[in-house]
């Protein structure tokens, strides 16, 4: 039997997991389209329910000041001459967000040595005083590693500190690739493959749910996303923290690692491989924010059962030129006309409304 034809059966069995070979089968030799209907098969058995989520919130960068330095980013700036949210300003941002019927907010920061440590867990405290109701899905493993290592607290003391003040879960930003040689490339002063997943574990140990993410095509090869996947479902597999799977290309900008752009086709491909192989990750989202409102729809035929944020506020990928935006009505309306009935979640995939003919 055809290598293809064996991992079909797997997947229609239900015979997981995949192992790496096969994963790298599929990206490397595997058709598109067949590879995105078994990535459906999987998303089916899953969530038999001809259903897509999203949630309202909007991402709050509290600084833009970061010694990292990664050359993919377009958004850091010397901590000399970085905008610090004030906590009134950070109090008006989740105001405007409840207004405009958000449910969280979703922190972002660099790697800061001119801000103070009371300011992390004050900052939290500022929102969650005003605004109990709102989550607080913050502060990235490399944010929190890097708050361990430079006010010399173990990574369990940070966290929980930061749980004490209204932290309600993490998302998984600063994953970009979980092997070290590309690391090296690409982010050498951010935290290791280990060390992002020893805050993800240590969070997981102390009752945060967390997200993950990939951020590829950035010269690694098909091996190299392959063994992030595995990392992934290996956590997965021990804790059973993570909520959700979230991959996108890397967005070309003057610090280029790459001679063209990432393609829809790998895009698709990619995601279809993740939810394959990833079958301990129940939610698996659609990028439309890199990739457009459109490929964002055609991905829920390729494993995607989220499409995300409305992303009331969004600076990082805006600041390499990528510009998409959506309200709840159009995502809603998007679902729709895919196929799917919609429902709004909360950012730890809770259900809070549901919408099975748009809005009313």
């Amino acid at each position: 039997m055809a290598k293809m034809d064996k991992i079909e059966e797997k997947i229609y069995q239900g015979n997981y997991p995949l192992t790496e070979d096969e994963a790298l089968f599929l990206l490397e030799e595997g058709d598109m389209l067949k590879v995105g209907a078994l990535a459906d098969r999987v998303r089916w058995q899953l969530h038999p329910d001809r259903e897509v989520s999203f949630v309202v919130d909007r991402n709050i960068n509290y600084t833009d000041g970061c010694i990292t330095g990664c050359g993919f980013c377009g958004f850091h700036c010397e901590p000399k001459d970085a905008k610090n949210l004030s906590f009134d300003e950070l109090r008006e941002k989740v105001a405007e967000t409840i207004e405009l019927g958000g449910t969280g907010v979703l922190l972002q920061g660099g790697m800061n040595p001119d801000l103070p440590w009371d300011y992390y867990p004050g900052m939290l405290r500022a929102m969650k005083t005003a605004f109990p109701e709102i989550h607080i899905h913050g502060f990235s493993p490399p944010e929190i590693h890097w708050f361990s290592e430079f006010f010399h607290r173990p990574v369990e003391a940070v966290i929980s500190e930061l749980m004490d003040a209204g932290l309600d879960s993490i998302p998984g930003g600063g994953a970009e690739i979980l092997s070290d040689p590309v690391r090296d490339r690409t982010s050498p002063k951010k935290c290791n493959s280990d060390q992002w997943i020893d805050v993800m574990r240590k969070a997981h140990g102390l009752g945060l749910k967390t997200t993950a993410t990939m951020m590829f095509g950035v010269g690694e090869s098909p091996a190299d996303r392959v063994e992030h996947f595995h990392r992934v479902r290996e956590l997965q597999d021990e804790t059973g923290g993570f909520t959700a799977f979230i991959p996108w290309p890397y967005q070309i900008h003057k610090g280029r690692f790459i001679a063209f752009e990432n393609t829809g086709v790998d895009y698709l491909k990619t995601l279809a491989v993740a939810r394959c192989y990833l079958h301990n990750v129940p939610n698996i989202q659609a990028s439309w924010v890199t990739q457009g409102k459109k490929m964002g729809q055609v991905a829920l035929m390729f494993g995607a059962n989220d499409m995300g944020s409305t992303m009331i506020e969004e600076n990082v990928v805006r600041s390499v030129g990528v510009t998409h935006t959506i309200s709840r009505e159009e995502i809603i309306q998007l679902i729709n006309s895919a196929g799917f009935d919609a429902f709004q979640r909360n950012n730890v995939y809770g259900r809070l409304q549901d919408y099975p003919g748009g809005i009313q």
